[in-house]
């Protein structure tokens, strides 16, 4: 077993800036999956990166976006390793909050500015600049790699499942590297294990043929009251979801989960501190912070209805709608979630609210006791120099279920720092000693696993 990393330490410190070029090149494609911008362009660019690595790199057609296939062999061919990224990013407004202008990275106070810098391009981007020094130094790659690089994970991998089952033989692999990733505000690296599924939905509702009158607000029907009336219905003030049905099969955390969040530290004023909060929703405080992923959500992510320019217009909407995203846990099937929100409008009086499903996934655990989880949390802290702490369930949603539920361990070391990164907000950003560490992390993992 290799102990000595100082050689691709070293390759890693000296190179950084040929990998942050690659990366502001990616970053200045607007590959915005929810408007279907820039999609074809930042796949095939990806592709090239990959190619020059020596990668046999494809560009796929999917029902959907490109998504982007390749392999590398390794000294070790009977190991593969998966890698996962996805290209595509979110909408960038609202836009007068950046400093820098979203799709024009900068780099300043020790970090890149873009939208895409930490999820996922930069992810992506530390990935390859380990596959680099791990070539330099050794002169091949220690395992045969797989790379999975897909472009609609920001609008909820709709079309993955299907691609992933047609390329099922191609992507066999003993191991994956999953998106995100990284450290908490104090530095201690975090792996996380579990990622919460999830349903996204938009109701829609039309009262009138046209905008109406206000003054006739006592006579017609209004479409946003409608839809406020109907959204009040799903939750209550407790955080409860109201939905018959929503919360059957859902199991309690387990007791080796209930035991690793018992070690973590509580992020309660990290998290009031980003957000300008005085206190979390139901008072959480310590130990009940660490433990929000159990519950299952039900939140409002956009709203539309009648008038919203500069002024005033007194107009009764004709129509209305809203966004919704459901976070669901292991047990809890996104399109029968689906039916049940039907059935709870009907039943509600509200059969007049449409429901379009714009995306669904299951929740993906991994074992904590699998040997890639040891092996990630032992590269870990010789990279960091803290202990690793492993999170068993994170907040977000991620399609890592569609290797997860094939027996397939998933980890992910990655560039986070804590709540900083304003990934999905203004000013996205990642910090380049980030960058490093998390390269570091990966070309040890990899190392590592062609020897287990």
């Amino acid at each position: 077993m290799r102990e000595d990393f100082a050689k691709i330490d070293g390759h890693i410190g000296q190179h950084l800036d040929g990998w942050l070029a690659e990366l502001a090149a990616l970053c200045r494609v607007p590959s915005v999956s929810a408007r279907h911008e820039g999609v074809g362009e930042c796949a095939h660019l990806v592709a090239d990166f990959l190619a020059s690595r020596g990668f046999e790199a494809e560009v796929l057609p999917s029902d959907g976006h490109p998504i982007v296939l390749a392999h590398a062999v390794g000294k070790n061919a009977g190991r593969t390793m998966l890698l996962y990224n996805h290209y595509d990013v979110q909408p960038p407004e609202p836009l007068e909050l950046w400093t820098t202008p979203p799709f024009q990275p900068d780099v300043r106070d020790g970090k890149i500015f873009a939208r895409g810098a930490k999820d996922d391009k930069g992810e992506l981007m530390a990935r390859l600049a380990a596959v680099d020094a791990l070539l330099a130094v050794d002169g091949c790659l220690p395992c045969n790699l797989t790379w999975l690089v897909e472009g609609e994970e920001e609008v909820g991998s709709p079309n993955l499942p299907a691609f992933v089952e047609r390329y099922a033989e191609r992507l066999r692999c003993d191991g994956a590297i999953w998106e995100e990733g990284g450290t908490d505000a104090e530095g201690r690296p975090q792996i996380t294990l579990g990622a919460r599924g999830m349903l996204y939905v938009e109701l829609g509702v039309r009262s009138l043929s046209r905008d109406g009158h206000s003054g006739n607000a006592n006579l017609i029907p209004n479409a946003a009251w409608r839809l406020v009336w109907a959204l009040a219905s799903l939750k209550g003030p407790d955080e409860r979801v109201r939905i018959p049905g929503f919360y059957d099969g859902v199991s309690p955390a387990s007791e080796r989960q209930r035991e690793l969040l018992g070690a973590l530290p509580s992020q309660e004023e990290a998290i009031k501190e980003s957000f300008g909060l005085d206190q979390l929703l139901l008072g959480r405080t310590g130990a009940d912070v660490a433990a929000a992923p159990f519950d299952p959500t039900c939140n409002i992510a956009g709203m539309s209805a009648g008038y919203q320019g500069e002024g005033s217009k007194t107009v009764i909407p004709a129509v209305a709608s809203a966004k919704l995203d459901f976070r669901l846990l292991p047990g809890q099937d996104p399109f029968e979630v689906a039916e049940e929100l039907r059935r709870h409008l009907d039943s509600e009086g509200f059969p007049d609210v449409g429901i379009k499903i714009l995306g669904g996934e299951r929740a993906g655990v991994v074992d904590p006791d699998d040997p890639l989880v040891g092996l990630v949390v032992e590269t870990a802290e010789e990279v960091y120099g803290k202990p690793a702490q492993l999170v068993p369930m994170s907040g977000g949603t991620t399609p890592k279920y569609l290797f997860t539920e094939r027996g397939v361990p998933v980890v992910a070391p990655g560039v986070g720092f804590g709540a900083s990164n304003l990934a999905h907000s203004p000013n996205e950003n990642m910090r380049i000693v980030d960058f490093q560490n998390a390269a570091r992390h990966v070309a040890r993992l990899l190392a590592r696993f062609a020897e287990a």
